[in-house]
């Protein structure tokens, strides 16, 4: 797909808008023509990613949004996830040692080491008072 596509969500903080996440990245997907399995994945990674900023950008109890931007084209698609919580650059946290048992791990820090996984490039910047996190695909 030479053309690049570009489609626009915005979502409350509210872990009930979750399936409509999934819708968007279901139809970015199957428009700029991506496999199943890759679509799965990618639903997986934006998931874990904007369930954080729901979960944790915000102070308990206070309604914020978070924008969704998909860029399709080209060999690739990236998404960008911006809200204007507390600034966290989830790209600095530490590799997960995956060899420890569950028990003698830490808690936490298995959604970025999942989406570090999953996708070719991660890049953090907070900007004009917002966390913007970009998921970037080779496809």
């Amino acid at each position: 797909m030479d053309a690049t596509q570009q489609r626009h969500l915005t979502l409350p903080n509210d872990i009930n808008t979750v399936p409509q996440l999934n819708e968007f990245v279901d139809c970015v997907c199957e428009e700029a023509g991506i496999d199943m399995a890759t679509t799965m994945s990618l639903n997986l990674a934006l998931e874990e990613a904007v369930v954080n900023v729901m979960s944790y950008a915000y102070p308990q109890g206070t309604e914020g949004m978070i924008d969704i931007d998909a860029v399709a084209g080209n060999g690739y698609i990236d998404f960008t996830i911006s809200d204007s919580g507390q600034p966290f650059d989830p790209t600095v946290k530490d590799e997960v040692d995956t060899t420890l048992s569950a028990e003698d791990r830490p808690i936490g820090g298995l959604g970025i080491h999942l989406i570090r996984q999953i996708m070719d490039d991660i890049v953090y910047e907070y900007r004009d008072g917002k966390n913007n996190l970009t998921l970037k695909k080779h496809i």
